[in-house]
Parts: structure tokens; sequence; C-alpha cells
């Protein structure tokens, strides 16, 4: 039951995602959730950073879709500034956005992975859905509301004690 709970990949940020990293997983599609994992929770804007890395992974021809809870609104204007698809509300950590993104991508399931901060939402959506998952330090967690603070305790209990690769 814990293995719904653990990554095949833990990094500190979507930054550490290269298209030469994700071929040695043979990863060629990203779902990628938005709050915490791509921008501040409170922020409308990305990092200058995180968009030169949305671009890199554009010209490399790496698949990309926006996986959010967020509403739907919220999520269009943001995939809008970043020039993305987006499935929103994706109600994770049920799998049906996940395999939405991927129908409506023509993604191939077995070479796309779900990007998240959360474990009970993008991992174990990602899990659910068969998917390879990563799992990143979520960047802005004191702006995260209530209940997502609620699960963080939860969250760092079932994960391995220490941080590595589970692939």
């Amino acid at each position: 039951m814990f293995r719904y709970f653990q990554p095949n990949l833990y990094v500190d940020s979507v930054l550490d995602l290269t298209p030469q990293r994700l071929q040695q997983h043979a990863l060629k599609s990203l779902l990628l959730d938005v709050d915490c994992t791509l921008k501040n929770y409170r922020s409308e804007n990305i990092s200058q950073e995180i968009a030169l890395w949305l671009e890199m992974m554009k010209a490399n021809e790496i698949g990309l879709c926006l996986l959010s809870n967020g509403h739907y609104e919220r999520i269009r204007h943001f995939a809008e500034q970043v020039q993305l698809p987006f499935v929103a509300p994706a109600m994770k950590p049920l799998p049906f956005g996940c395999r939405t993104a991927i129908q409506t991508m023509n993604f191939n399931k077995k070479s796309t992975a779900i990007v998240g901060d959360q474990v009970f939402a993008d991992l174990l959506a990602g899990k659910l859905a068969g998917l390879f998952t990563i799992l990143v330090i979520p960047m802005s967690p004191k702006e995260e509301p209530w209940f997502t603070q609620m699960k963080r305790p939860l969250e760092r209990m079932v994960l391995c004690p220490k941080r590595q690769n589970f692939s």
C-alpha cells in the first residue's frame, strides 16, 4: 500500500528535470501541477527561471500539460500566460484528470510523468493512473491553504525517511 505514496523520482524543483534526465527514464511528456510546483501558491506569475525551464522543455519537444485542482478560470488565465494546455479542475487524487490530459494531448501513458508537490493529490493521482511520478519540494508551503498544510505532516510520515530516487 505504501508504494502508492512513494515517488519514482524525488527532486528539489522542476528545474532539476532536464531533457537528458527525463530521457534516462524514457519520459517524453509531463503533466505539471501548478501551485507550489511551478509558482508560489498566491502568485499569479512564475519566476523567470521557471519560464526559461518551460521554454527549454518545449524546445526539446517534451510534451507539457498543466494539471491542477484549481478553479478553471484561474488556471486558464495562468495557462494562457505560459502558453500551455491544461486540465482543471483535475480532481486529484482521482486519476481522471490524468487520463483526460493524456487522451486530449495524445501522450503515451508509458512515457508520461506527473510532476507535483503533494503526496495525497499529485503523487496518488499519478500512481492510480499508472504514471511515472515525480515529487518536488513545495515552493511556498507557508502560503498554502490550511487544508493543504494539514496534510504535510502526514506526507512526511508516509515518505521514506531519506530523500532518494525510488525508481
